[in-house]
């Protein structure tokens, strides 16, 4: 228990660190807003309680408004996709169920599962962040552009991302 709270402290701060300091200097064409820090949420322990959850993307989210001045939007969107999270884990259930001690990983559940997982839950934290920003439907397809290719370049991180905290079975 000690060490895997050592571990995702660790992780937390890096996270918030790359991004704060590398990734939010990151702009291109006005368009793509890479968010690597939603890997936190992604990682997390099956067992982690809801609530918990919630917590910890607060605080997650809460973070990066700091260093950003954003006024809350990155705590509003870490909590919907910390909100979220469970009930995509229980959408894409495999058909053994999630086994006890496994993370939720390429390794231990394959890519296809883990597309999925990932796709939903950073697809839905887009979407919620991109749209609380605009504040308005009135230039949708332009919000939906931003929500696509940060998509797509955030997606991308995750999956680099996850070179690293891969843990073998």
């Amino acid at each position: 228990m000690n060490n895997g709270f050592v571990r995702y402290s660790l992780m937390f701060v890096f996270l918030v660190l790359i991004q704060v300091l590398f990734l939010n200097n990151i702009e291109l064409g006005g368009s793509i807003n890479p968010f690597l820090y939603i890997l936190f949420i992604l990682i997390l322990p099956f067992e982690t309680p809801s609530w918990m959850l919630l917590v910890l993307g607060f605080f997650l989210g809460f973070s990066i408004d700091i260093f950003v001045n954003t006024l809350g939007i990155h705590t509003s969107a870490s909590v919907f996709a910390a909100f979220v999270r469970p009930m995509v884990l229980s959408l894409i259930i495999p058909r053994d169920g999630y086994e006890s001690g496994t993370l939720p990983r390429i390794s231990f559940y394959g890519l296809p599962w883990f597309i999925r997982y990932s796709f939903s839950i950073v697809f839905a934290h887009h979407l919620f962040y991109f749209f609380m920003e605009a504040f308005t439907f009135s230039g949708f397809f332009n919000t939906f552009g931003k929500v696509l290719y940060s998509f797509a370049f955030t997606i991308a991180l995750v999956f680099v991302g996850q070179l690293f905290v891969t843990k073998k079975k």
